[in-house]
């Protein structure tokens, strides 16, 4: 199953890098890397957390390190696209394009908080930084507001895709909620 889960996880990155290298029909590669690393690692950031609720029905919980690495692992290639090919490693231009435009600084906030997630998940430092590791929802909020701002506008399907957000983030806050009030 975890092989299974290694190979669904890098269809994305397959597919992008045969519509750009093989295919060449993409317009503005830079923002579809974007795109697409972006809405991955968000995804996979978000169904992290969502493993909890569906665990009574699907039980995937011994998977969760692996999804966020992947998860992880996109918000990086999300990251390298930014430096690597939209700044063209010109540091001056990431600092500028970081202090003026809030949502590169959130985003960057919300990816050192994933790379502490990631280095931390090895067993030994896990145990170490396991309540850091609640640092999630912080990213996952900062990575919202980072999605919304970068938006010129927004379509119906983004509309959707933050309410699904929104939805998830009460639910976890009415589970946290139900399970305070257990104890």
């Amino acid at each position: 199953m975890k092989y299974l889960l290694v190979i669904f996880f890098l269809i994305p990155l397959i597919v992008t890098s045969y519509e750009l290298f093989i295919l060449e029909n993409i317009n503005d590669p830079i923002k579809y890397i974007y795109t697409v690393t972006g809405v991955i690692s968000t995804v996979l950031l978000f169904f992290t957390i969502c493993l909890s609720m569906i665990k009574k029905w699907v039980n995937l919980i011994k998977f969760r390190k692996l999804i966020g690495v992947f998860g992880f692992f996109y918000a990086f290639l999300h990251f390298l696209n930014f430096i690597v090919l939209d700044a063209q490693l010109d540091i001056s231009f990431i600092i500028k394009q970081t202090i003026d435009k809030p949502f590169i600084y959130l985003g960057m906030i919300a990816f050192f908080i994933v790379l502490f997630m990631a280095i931390t998940s090895t067993k030994t430092l896990f145990k170490k930084f396991n309540n850091y590791h609640k640092l999630i929802y912080l990213a996952l909020i900062l990575i919202t507001i980072h999605f919304v701002m970068a938006q010129k506008s927004l379509t119906f399907i983004q509309f959707v895709y933050i309410i699904v957000i929104l939805a998830i983030g009460y639910s976890k806050l009415l589970q946290q909620i139900i399970r305070r009030n257990r104890v």
